[in-house]
């Protein structure tokens, strides 16, 4: 009888452990980093593995005894490349989840092919609120900012500042507009208003005209709606033309974190900008700081720490959920809080956006740098509901259905 408990305990064994692993597809969790590594915003997809290495190692190694596997794929800007990328990991390595995908023009198609296949979509670099508007998706979630907490964080933070009257320089596609327009809404609803606006091709070169059309306007604030080489050589040109004297603002929104090192501080001193995440904030961001450094050589950035804290969360959701079923997961990464070194207190809502208290930074001046990376000064915390569109405003459309 004793034999026959044991070898029936055994087989209860078994067949639980059988029962886990069929919770898991493959017996694995795999993720498809997606991002840009040669391209305009390959300063974000520059060491996002490393990111999300460090993730998994302080989550333990592997979650609930199962291998998180990471298969990385450059996609260059271009969308067809990325729904190439995104098919084969789909169909030959039938990964989770679609992880970090800069660019709007990756994006979307992105969320759009992860949503028909139920694969989870981990946006981190982004800018695009039509994520979770328009574009919205039950599977997707759009993780460390985006275009209304850029610029109409910069845009209500400055308000309260005296700052009334902006003039923008834009670049003319999609993102530009939608980056524009949401700063804007907020500028018009703190009494604010536009003088101007001059737009320019992605990926130009001359922005003298822009800059002069913004400096003759007066405005107290001239406002970059773009991104990348084109935020970096508006900048720099901004500069060499005498515009970072002082009496206008200079405000990115979406700014590109390493620009110091890249124009110099002495170029780029005053620009001011909405982040996400700031390295020297308190100790425990510092700690994350060097730790990443000490991996990669280069300096943190919410683009990094974003790919790290998403999957962090998504980690954390598996093992509450039990399964890496995606409606499961997705439903955990909801419930629960976001705690870790870019959110305190953060929330995950319905239409996937990861609400979380931004900052306003502004390029210090040279003589203020005490270290390594020590670029920025914190000049006011934005409260995550003041930073982030209002979920009524979004118009997702599988919450309104």
């Amino acid at each position: 009888m004793k034999s026959l408990g044991k070898w029936l305990s055994g087989l209860a064994m078994a067949l639980a452990a059988t029962g886990a692993s069929a919770n898991f597809s493959d017996n694995e969790v795999r993720i498809g980093l997606i991002t840009d590594l040669t391209s305009v915003y390959k300063d974000v997809g520059y060491y996002a593995d490393v990111a999300a290495e460090m993730a998994v190692e302080d989550f333990g190694g592997k979650v609930l005894g199962k291998k998180v596997r990471f298969y990385v794929r450059d996609h260059k800007l271009n969308t067809e490349l990325a729904l190439k990328h995104a098919k084969e990991l789909d169909e030959q390595y039938n990964v989770d989840a679609f992880l970090e995908m800069v660019g709007t023009n990756v994006a979307i198609p992105l969320q759009r092919y992860a949503k028909e296949n139920e694969i989870l979509a981990l946006h981190t670099g982004t800018a695009s609120s039509l994520l979770t508007g328009a574009e919205c998706s039950p599977y997707g979630v759009h993780w460390t900012y985006d275009t209304y907490a850029l610029a109409g964080g910069s845009a209500g933070a400055l308000a309260k500042q005296g700052v009334k009257t902006w003039y923008f320089i834009t670049v003319d596609y999609a993102f530009g507009k939608v980056l524009q327009a949401e700063a804007e809404a907020v500028i018009k609803a703190s009494g604010g208003k536009v003088l101007g606006t001059s737009t320019h091709a992605f990926k130009a070169t001359d922005f003298s005209s822009q800059l002069l059309e913004a400096r003759r306007s007066g405005a107290d604030v001239i406002a970059l709606a773009n991104a990348g080489h084109d935020t970096v050589l508006t900048v720099r040109q901004a500069y060499e033309l005498g515009l970072l004297d002082g009496s206008q603002k200079i405000v990115s929104l979406l700014f590109t974190e390493n620009l110091p090192q890249l124009v110099g501080m002495h170029a780029s001193e005053g620009v001011t900008f909405a982040s996400a995440y700031h390295w020297s904030r308190d100790d425990e961001t510092r700690a994350w700081h060097e730790r990443f450094y000490q991996r990669s050589g280069a300096s943190s950035t919410m683009y990094s720490v974003g790919v790290y804290s998403a999957v962090l969360h998504y980690l954390k959701a598996i093992e509450a959920a039990g399964t890496d079923d995606p409606k499961a997961v997705i439903a955990k990464m909801r419930e629960l809080p976001v705690n870790d070194v870019l959110a305190r207190n953060g929330r995950v809502r319905e239409d996937g956006r990861m609400v979380h208290d931004m900052l306003l930074l502004r390029v210090k001046s040279p003589t203020q740098v005490q270290t390594k990376h020590d670029y920025y000064e914190i000049v006011d915390v934005i409260p995550g509901d003041e930073a982030f569109r209002p979920l009524e405003a979004g118009g997702c459309p599988y919450i309104q259905n």
